[in-house]
């Protein structure tokens, strides 16, 4: 029996009300059966996000909050309901326009009801909105209206901004305690180099006698900090302020992608995230239809990695030329052999979308496996780190002391 876990759920009671809740269950189809007997026709349900302790991940609510992927994955996967219970599009927008709690996107969708009212096409009217919806849903929303099968292509693009949500917050899991730890231990040593330190300092003065070399080092960055800080903060905020702008430029990417795939201990996990995202966002792409040279340039797009991108154009050329898609990836190392082996096993059986599928499921497990790996590691290697540095500064602080009475023995 799977294990029960805990659901966001939201739908309609009979009076047609909206309604919000959570409730436990062992899959999505449970929690879609329970509703049912409560009266309540399912919109949307997503696995809650849990935490105890340690591994708790932190919010700060809705404070300058724009418009995330779990606000589009439950918009398309409301909007496929409505569609498929027979409204019509216009009236669909309208309804989610009033009921979407996030305002930006609410004020979005009225812009795009209004585009499609003067006969735009869904698709057309999102892409002039490209900081909001991914390329990747708006061609599927595309070859949907094309296909004539815009609830279901709707679907498709709640699973995989679903599917995109969940693999973020697994990665968010891991960092989050290592972030807060490494916090505590700056904040730590620099209370401790402006107040603790600064006491010693005149308590040792009126002792006379030379300083140890460590503790020495200590006074040395108490003094120091008031004119590090001036230098340090600024050079902070100025280097966000340019990351923020410069970050998603292929020059910046092009040198940090690569540089994170080789990471000691991420490493590992950032090429497994590309992977599971490269492969899940393929199928789903060739799923609806799309042709597969679009179709790799969108995933090249959406992988978020520099270094899957370059490997995709060059699969591109080969396709162009009428080659197979696994050739060029087997000489990407990104690219484990096992995933050219089950991409070229696709081609020949004519099975590409079903073996991406499966790549995509397989590493997904192993990105929630390694993690899990990776915050077991982390929390006590963090505990000894901060142990050691505030160990070692008050261990210089009582050096002197520890002269003293050596001398007056």
């Amino acid at each position: 029996m799977a294990q029960a876990k805990t659901y966001a759920y939201s739908g309609r009671d009979g009076a047609g009300k909206v309604v919000k809740g959570k409730v436990d269950a062992g899959s999505e189809a449970a929690v879609a059966a329970k509703l049912r007997t409560m009266g309540i026709s399912p919109i949307g349900i997503n696995e809650a996000g849990t935490g105890t302790g340690l591994q708790m991940e932190i919010s700060f609510g809705s404070f300058g909050k724009g418009v995330g992927l779990k606000d589009l994955a439950v918009m398309a996967r409301q909007m496929a309901t409505m569609i498929s219970a027979g409204l019509s599009l216009i009236r669909t927008l309208g309804i989610l326009a009033d009921q979407t709690e996030n305002k930006e996107l609410a004020r979005i969708l009225g812009v795009i009801r209004g585009d499609v009212e003067s006969g735009a096409s869904l698709s057309d009217s999102m892409a002039k909105h490209p900081t909001v919806f991914p390329p990747i849903m708006i061609h599927l929303v595309r070859s949907g209206e094309t296909g004539g099968f815009l609830d279901g292509a709707l679907t498709g693009a709640a699973e995989n901004l679903e599917a995109d949500v969940k693999l973020r917050d697994t990665i968010k899991s891991a960092m989050t305690y290592p972030v807060i730890v490494l916090i505590i231990a700056i904040l730590a040593v620099v209370g401790m180099l402006l107040f603790i330190v600064p006491i010693f300092e005149k308590m040792f003065a009126d002792m006379g006698g030379e300083l140890p070399a460590a503790t020495q080092i200590l006074v040395t960055l108490s003094r120091a900090l008031p004119w590090i800080a001036l230098v340090v903060v600024p050079l902070g905020i100025a280097f966000s302020i340019w990351w923020q702008r410069n970050k998603h430029t292929d020059a910046v990417r092009a040198f940090v992608d690569p540089l994170k795939l080789k990471l000691p201990v991420f490493g590992l996990l950032f090429t497994k995230v590309a992977v599971a995202r490269f492969s899940r966002n393929f199928a789903t792409m060739l799923g609806a239809g799309v042709p597969i040279l679009q179709a790799l340039s969108i995933v090249g797009e959406t992988s978020g990695s520099y270094v899957v991108e370059s490997a995709l154009k060059k699969v591109q050329e080969s396709v162009r030329q009428g080659k197979s898609v696994a050739g060029p990836l087997a000489m990407e190392p990104v690219f484990p052999s096992m995933v050219v082996q089950m991409i070229a096993v696709g081609e020949d059986s004519g099975a590409m979308e079903t073996m991406l599928n499966k790549v995509g499921e397989f590493y997904e497990a192993e990105v929630e496996s390694t993690t899990k790996a990776l915050t077991s590691l982390i929390e006590p290697l963090m505990i000894a780190f901060i142990g050691v540095i505030i160990g070692g500064m008050i261990v210089a602080l009582y050096l002197p002391v520890f002269s003293i009475f050596d001398q007056i023995k």
